[in-house]
């Protein structure tokens, strides 16, 4: 007899670790200011974000012991409970700045679109995989998976939360893509809904307004919508190559709104200059073509479009956050995955991870060496004439 499992992959779980270690310091040096006139503790934020860091290292290690394949039968009913959450935070969500995204019960917050995003990211992968050339198919393929796809992002968009509703609807479309839809299907869906993203924009004049100050660039210092986007760009001059050092940053001192949060790279470009900026986008660039491998190798298609499935998510967030920070887009209110402050993204993240590690675990990619048990009762065979020891 022979049992074997393989490694998982440890340069992906390297290059994740490394995200979330290094955002400890990263989100401490961001808040500290403003965690110290709030609360009166410049460590507040950090304590929160440090617990919120090992429950993701906990989901990841969990995660990765746990045979993807099982997810198969599950995933219908854990999209369908993904939806039922977002239709309750349209209720009852706390609202903050004017959107109903969380959900909070005590000292626990939780916002559904992280949960809802990966749930359907899994459901999908299971549609594709069963239905694989069907998937071409209008009528029996392609509508079905378009209408958990609809669903999903109308929920998300009516929060409102147009940025992530937007990135969920562009990582299903890739998804579609990758599974194999006509190119043709995929186009005359998005021309319709072209008239539905119009009105949807102009019913809020600050989602216009963040456009028209993009257009402007950053150099209209009078847009009203620039100031974060101007603070965000002096933090990365003010870091130039090698960066003012941990803890040197200046646009943390309430310069910078939600230096933390959305805008937390640029925090990386002042302290730890161009190399700092780049090492993290080197761990994301790592996390996607491992990922890519991890697909390319995977054993069965669920496998393998759950691979593309993650690594897409995580990696493509990572690039529209950094690309936010540096003006070459409209400023939206995405997270870097595993480095802004928040503990849905660094959860439901963290999870995905756990499965991509779990999927690299059942390729060739890392194998060990097989243990062979063999029967006491057995002589042991006379080793082959030439044979070397």
């Amino acid at each position: 007899m022979a049992t074997r499992r393989n490694h998982i992959d440890l340069i992906t779980l390297i290059a994740v670790l490394t995200l979330m270690v290094l955002s400890l310091g990263i989100v401490y040096s961001a808040s500290s200011t403003w965690a110290m006139q709030k609360f009166g503790d410049s460590g507040r934020l950090l304590g929160s974000h440090a617990t919120k860091v090992l429950v993701g290292f906990m989901a990841i290690f969990v995660m990765m012991n746990v045979d993807y394949k099982k997810y198969r039968k599950l995933t219908k009913w854990v999209l369908i409970g993904a939806i039922a959450l977002l239709t309750v935070t349209l209720v009852l969500g706390g609202e903050v700045k004017g959107a109903s995204r969380w959900l909070r019960m005590g000292g626990f917050g939780l916002q559904p679109s992280e949960f809802a995003k990966y749930a359907l990211i899994f459901h999908l992968c299971v549609m594709i995989s069963v239905k694989k050339a069907q998937v071409k198919d209008f009528k029996t393929g392609f509508v079905p998976m378009l209408v958990w796809i609809g669903v999903v992002t109308a929920l998300v968009l009516l929060q409102p939360n147009f940025s992530n509703g937007a990135m969920i609807f562009l990582v299903s479309l890739i998804m579609l893509f990758v599974g194999g839809a006509r190119l043709s299907h995929m186009a005359i869906t998005f021309g319709s809904l072209v008239p539905l993203l119009v009105v949807y924009m102009l019913r809020a004049p600050y989602r216009v307004q963040r456009i028209m100050d993009f257009l402007a660039g950053i150099s209209d210092p009078s847009a009203k919508g620039s100031y974060q986007l101007w603070q965000g760009i002096i933090g990365f001059g003010n870091g130039g190559i090698l960066g003012l050092g941990p803890g040197g940053s200046r646009q943390r001192d309430l310069f910078l709104p939600e230096s933390y949060g959305d805008f937390v790279f640029s925090i990386v470009g002042e302290e730890y200059g161009l190399l700092g900026t780049l090492f993290v986008v080197l761990l994301f660039l790592t996390i996607m073509l491992r990922g890519l491998k991890i697909a390319k190798n995977a054993k069965d298609d669920f496998g393998r479009y759950l691979a593309i499935g993650i690594t897409c998510a995580i990696t493509l967030y990572a690039l529209i956050n950094a690309g936010v920070t540096l003006g070459l887009l409209p400023t939206t209110g995405l997270p870097m995955p595993f480095v802004s402050y928040g503990g849905s993204s660094i959860f439901f993240s963290s999870v995905a991870i756990g499965v991509l590690l779990n999927i690299s675990s059942q390729t060739d990619m890392h194998p060990r060496l097989e243990k062979h048990k063999r029967n006491p009762q057995q002589a042991e065979p006379a080793p082959a004439v030439g044979s070397v020891y």
